[in-house]
């Protein structure tokens, strides 16, 4: 008899500890299943955040691309739009002006000078506009207008200048026209051109220039004003003068 209770109660601790082991497998579980989600978590937040980033430093490394000048030959050559118009420019023939009025689209617009000098605008029809700055001439045009229009508020931009012109021929990197926006030296306009190449003769530079209908030859030393030396010969450019690089 009191070997079958022995058994029973053996039996009975045995099936209590298995219970119980049962109980903390299932505890240990429930504790490190959270644990194991956040570790996981970890890496793919850490990527999001690099994936977030690199458009930044993308944005960074081109901009910093594009600040970087452009060189030929050691000659840094400008990218950029020439400087605005000097507003004491004096418009000329074949310039294009830009005629703004305000709250009219109807007498805005661009327009052309014309060989004698005039332009056409509705209302206005021809005006002389050659021989006055962009401030003289919106005035005349708000003189007219005024006859039909309440107080009219006209502004006047140069577009494009046609009727000053230099030229730089010969070994420069960038020949041809350049428009003479303001006060422009010879040092400045082939600066402009990109520079004398490597197979100039930079000491014999020349500018061209009619005075009294007679050409007139004026001598530019190119290694010498870059130097800061003979500034007398770094002259201001007129109207048609025509740079020659040999």
């Amino acid at each position: 008899m009191e070997d079958a209770v022995n058994t029973l109660f053996s039996r009975w601790r045995a099936r209590k500890i298995q219970h119980l082991i049962l109980c903390a497998v299932i505890l240990l579980l429930w504790v490190a299943v959270p644990a194991v989600g956040q570790q996981e978590s970890k890496p793919s937040s850490t990527k999001k955040s690099g994936s977030a980033t690199a458009p930044a430093s993308k944005q960074s490394k081109t901009k910093s691309t594009s600040e970087v000048p452009n060189h030929v030959d050691g000659v840094p050559v400008r990218q950029t739009a020439l400087s605005p118009v000097d507003p004491g420019y004096v418009i000329g023939p074949q310039d294009v002006l830009s005629i703004d009025v305000l709250q009219s689209k109807e007498l805005s617009g661009n327009a052309s000078v014309r060989p004698d000098g005039k332009i056409t605008l509705p209302l206005v029809n021809d005006i002389q506009a050659a021989g006055l700055t962009p401030t003289e001439l919106a005035a005349a045009i708000m003189k007219v207008l005024s006859k039909y229009v309440n107080n009219p508020q006209v502004t006047v931009k140069v577009e494009q200048i046609n009727s000053k012109m230099v030229y730089i021929l010969g070994e420069v990197y960038k020949p041809g026209g350049l428009p003479l926006l303001r006060k422009l030296t010879v040092l400045q306009a082939l600066a402009l051109a990109g520079g004398p190449t490597q197979f100039a003769n930079s000491k014999k530079i020349y500018v061209l220039r009619m005075e009294n209908d007679k050409q007139v030859r004026y001598a530019f030393n190119y290694k010498e004003a870059v130097k800061g030396k003979g500034l007398g010969q770094n002259i201001v450019l007129q109207p048609g003068d025509t740079i020659v690089v040999p």
